[in-house]
């Protein structure tokens, strides 16, 4: 009998393991999918499984100790196959009871150790997801009694942040937080036609934005930093939220423009593009190494940045700016389904020491734009401690943003909820001096 397992699932394992070890998913799963060779659809598949997997594992940690006998005795290799067979056989539409369960059997027989340990190994696996599979609806209802905690899997903080912050919306975001997330690149029109673009993605399979022209919806599995419009700086991975702020700041040919938080680089060379490429844009980074990284970004994509290296807070900086961005660190809750080991990376102690780093950043940002300049202040997180608390700390004018942006309305700013919106979660507010 053979032992083999599918390319997409045994990537998926290697990328839940290398987490394990400290590993931030989504470089994992680039460089094990490379190395695998992964076609297009295994592609789609593996990182369906190893995000999904680690995204899900404290429901599904809930699920496997509900029918392993002693669950503080189970190894975490084994764990680790458990969460893979547990997500396909409860979370994942189109797979097969069999194979999920075969497939898995297969892995942990694959496991280091003796035979009779790892035949011992399949035989557990082998046990637990048929249980699984046949107290499925058991199961369902008796998490539907669970906390949110469980139910969503996410960390008890990030519920209570999100509930004080959303209300009633919250569990439409802790749900969407566990889907896939959104597909998007943005066309970058200094490097040429969009037909260019256009041409080289998936037939059919993608869309156009009617808030955001240059944004195009993908629908079908495309690896873009493996392609030529990427490698020429024609186009770039990036949401649809993401590309707001730099919308939001509506850069003009001959301004000066700074970005106060700049790496890696997708909004500094938007703002660029949306300038024409004659602004005359100043991008800061506090660290070196991803001062460089962002440089080579720009060159890629044609845009025309002056990197300053420096603490955004106190780098020494001419003031008179016409615009500022302010996209600084946050927690990132609004980016969890892009980034599936965040969630339990973040720590709730960290809280407070952000905030008090994006209001001096805000303050900055205010001093350094010219007398009735505007400032946008963006951020990837979806927390009020973040954003509505900051803005109002800084005791600056806040200018409402309306008109075609009315869907995203949060009081005068901009909130884009995963799920309702179909892309990340970012706050948008737009400031003046």
């Amino acid at each position: 009998m053979s032992d083999a397992v599918s390319p997409g699932r045994a990537v998926a394992l290697r990328v839940i393991q290398r987490v394990g070890e400290g590993a931030y998913a989504d470089r994992a799963f680039a460089a094990e999918a490379r190395r695998a060779r992964l076609d297009a659809r295994e592609r789609a598949f593996g990182m369906r499984l190893a995000y999904g997997a680690v995204q899900r594992s404290r429901t599904l940690d809930w699920m496997i100790d509900r029918v392993v006998d002693r669950p503080s005795g189970l190894e975490a290799p084994v764990r680790e196959v458990l969460r893979l067979g547990a997500y396909q056989l409860v979370f994942l539409d189109g797979v097969a009871v069999p194979a999920a369960v075969d497939q898995s059997v297969r892995q942990a027989r694959g496991l280091r150790g003796s035979r009779a340990r790892r035949s011992a190994r399949a035989g557990l696996v082998n046990g637990v997801l048929r249980s699984l599979a046949g107290d499925a609806d058991a199961l369902a209802r008796e998490l539907a009694d669970e906390p949110a905690g469980v139910r969503f899997s996410l960390p008890d903080w990030i519920v209570a942040g999100l509930e004080a912050s959303l209300g009633a919306d919250a569990e439409g975001v802790m749900a969407a937080l566990n889907e896939p997330a959104e597909s998007a690149i943005r066309w970058n029109p200094l490097r040429g036609p969009r037909e260019q673009v256009e041409e080289a993605l998936p037939g059919g399979a993608w869309r156009r934005d009617d808030l955001i022209p240059e944004a195009y919806v993908l629908e079908a599995p495309f690896a873009i930093e493996d392609s030529m419009i990427w490698q020429e700086g024609r186009a770039m991975a990036q949401s649809r939220a993401s590309m707001l702020p730099a919308r939001i700041l509506a850069p003009e040919p001959g301004e000066r423009i700074l970005d106060l938080c700049a790496a890696p680089g997708a909004k500094t060379t938007h703002l660029a593009a949306l300038s024409e490429g004659r602004a005359e844009i100043v991008a800061v980074e506090l660290h070196a190494s991803r001062a460089a990284a962002l440089e080579r970004v720009a060159e890629r994509m044609g845009a025309r940045v002056e990197v300053v290296v420096g603490d955004g807070r106190q780098v020494e900086l001419d003031g008179g700016f016409d615009a500022v961005l302010v996209d600084p660190p946050c927690t990132g809750v609004g980016v969890l389904a892009a980034r599936p080991d965040a969630r339990w990376k973040r720590r709730p102690e960290a809280l407070a020491p952000l905030v008090e780093l994006q209001r001096a950043l805000l303050r900055r940002a205010l001093e350094l734009v010219r007398p009735g300049g505007r400032v946008v202040y963006s951020t990837c997180t979806l927390l009020s401690a973040e954003n509505e608390e900051v803005v109002a700390a800084s005791g600056a004018d806040e200018e409402a943003i309306d008109g075609e942006y009315d869907a995203f309305a949060a009081g005068g700013a901009l909130r884009t909820l995963p799920g309702r919106d179909g892309t990340d979660g970012f706050y948008v507010a737009r400031l003046r001096r």
